[in-house]
């Protein structure tokens, strides 16, 4: 569902979000975790949106989250984010695989396997 996003933003401890929580917001434990750092007025980034809303409605145990670097620097500093999009995903060890531009469904979808989703 494209467009949804924006309407589902969640703010933790500042008027913005942190992230744009996609899907499982009330899991306890995440065993997987795909971030997407993007900014609004990426091109190629606007261009990974649809790959990733694909691939959120097949992948219902992967915690899907946006980071917008432009509000948080902070995140994408910790995640060493220094182009865009950039793609972690990550599992309860840390991070597993770093994709920098736009990344295909397949390669995703490879590294979710291996990450045990």
């Amino acid at each position: 569902m494209r467009g949804h996003r924006e309407n589902s933003r969640q703010s933790w401890q500042s008027e913005k979000p942190l992230c744009t929580r996609r899907r499982n917001l009330d899991r306890e434990t995440m065993t997987v975790k795909l971030l997407d750092f993007y900014a609004d007025w990426c091109g190629p980034c606007k261009t990974q949106d649809p790959i990733l809303d694909d691939l959120e409605e097949d992948w219902g145990d992967v915690e899907f989250e946006k980071v917008d670097v432009d509000e948080h620097q902070d995140v994408a500093n910790e995640y060493q984010v220094r182009s865009i999009p950039t793609i972690v995903i990550e599992d309860d060890e840390g991070v597993v695989e770093r994709f920098v531009g736009v990344t295909q469904r397949d390669d995703l979808e490879r590294v979710l396997e291996e990450a045990g989703a």
